[in-house]
């Protein structure tokens, strides 16, 4: 017998139909064929490991002045909830380091205490944590 004939006997015959069990949905057939993932939750890690976070940066002495400086501005005319804009490091909650971030606002209270500065909508700011503070309140400083 040569190769092209070979079925020729069970080439026009009906697809066999299962006795025992019902036919399985395509939908289901084609999950078989899925990737697999041999290491659950690896993709997660990997790509948590090259998230990049920023590192806290130090203030010079000047900057720490100028910042203290806008603070006491920010006391004075608290009674006037002032805008401002304020950069502060926000740290990581999952690794090392954290990212700067921008909040624009009205400032309810100057916490000494806590060394918190708390914005009228709830956000509460860490003192020791702020880069820099813009706003109109503080003209007389970008005079210099």
């Amino acid at each position: 017998m040569n190769d092209t004939n070979r079925y020729d006997d069970i080439i026009n015959l009906p697809h066999p139909e299962p006795t025992i069990r019902p036919r399985m949905a395509m939908e289901n057939r084609a999950a078989q064929f899925s990737p697999f993932a041999a290491l659950t939750g690896y993709d997660d890690a990997t790509r948590e490991e090259a998230r990049l976070v920023d590192i806290k940066q130090e203030l010079s002495e000047d900057m720490k002045d100028m910042l203290d400086a806008k603070l006491a501005i920010i006391e004075q005319h608290i009674k006037e909830v002032p805008s401002v804009a304020v950069t502060y490091f926000l740290p990581d909650t999952k690794k090392a380091g954290g990212r700067y971030v921008t909040v624009s606002g009205k400032v309810k209270k100057l916490d000494g205490v806590e060394s918190v500065i708390h914005m009228t909508d709830g956000t509460k700011i860490p003192i020791g944590d702020v880069r820099m503070i813009e706003g109109d309140l503080f003209h007389v400083f970008e005079q210099y």
